[in-house]
């Protein structure tokens, strides 16, 4: 199984890091960080770089495509290499998936018209504009397009696909091997149980 992550600058560096390592435990599986170009790609906090090893041509058909959303994503929903891309890999795909904004990218390209959908919480609304219906839910599946909810949920998503496509025992192997056992020393971690103003206050470090 072949999976594709596409960069682009100023992604948020959990998004595409956290299903990478979840998927390249798996057996027999390969992860390639594509671009339009390979070559370096630095995160959405300036300091952390990934190399991009193949160019979207030289991947033309991957089994399954991992989106990672960030700042970045205003200028990747009108990058017409990356979203033509997407169109005529996702016609060959096993699973087409993002990670928070990342989504948004998905709905740039025209994939998620009439399907229901998530993203990060401070944007999961403007989903509807884009043709797809909001879920606040950590991971939400429809046929072979799969979308997580902000940052961490990648990971979920991730192992939610890997127990989809092989079985559970190995998404759970695989849990295990990285120790995904989480316990979250705050219940803060959703708008829903967040206390009151920690809401705004996470938006300024988004914003």
């Amino acid at each position: 199984m072949h999976v594709a992550i596409p960069l682009y600058p100023r992604f948020t560096a959990l998004d595409a890091v956290g299903p990478y390592t979840v998927l390249a435990f798996a057996p027999g599986w390969t992860v390639t960080f594509v671009a339009a170009e390979p070559g370096p790609v630095t995160d959405d906090q300036g300091t952390l770089t990934l190399t991009a090893t193949a160019s979207y041509a030289e991947l033309p058909r991957p089994d399954v495509i991992v989106v990672p959303g960030g700042p970045g994503t205003l200028e990747a929903v009108s990058d017409e290499a990356l979203l033509e891309w997407l169109r005529q890999a996702h016609e060959h795909t096993r699973w087409t998936t993002s990670v928070c904004s990342g989504s948004f990218v998905l709905a740039a390209a025209g994939l998620l018209k009439g399907l229901k959908a998530t993203s990060h919480w401070a944007i999961l609304d403007m989903l509807r504009e884009h043709g797809a219906e909001p879920v606040s839910e950590r991971v939400v599946t429809q046929g072979k397009v799969v979308t997580a909810a902000g940052v961490s949920a990648g990971i979920d998503m991730a192992l939610t696909l890997l127990g989809q496509a092989t079985d559970a025992t190995t998404a759970q192997a695989v849990q295990l091997a990285i120790e995904y056992d989480p316990r979250p020393p705050f219940n803060a971690g959703s708008p829903k149980t967040a206390p009151e103003g920690l809401p705004e206050l996470a938006l300024k470090l988004i914003s």
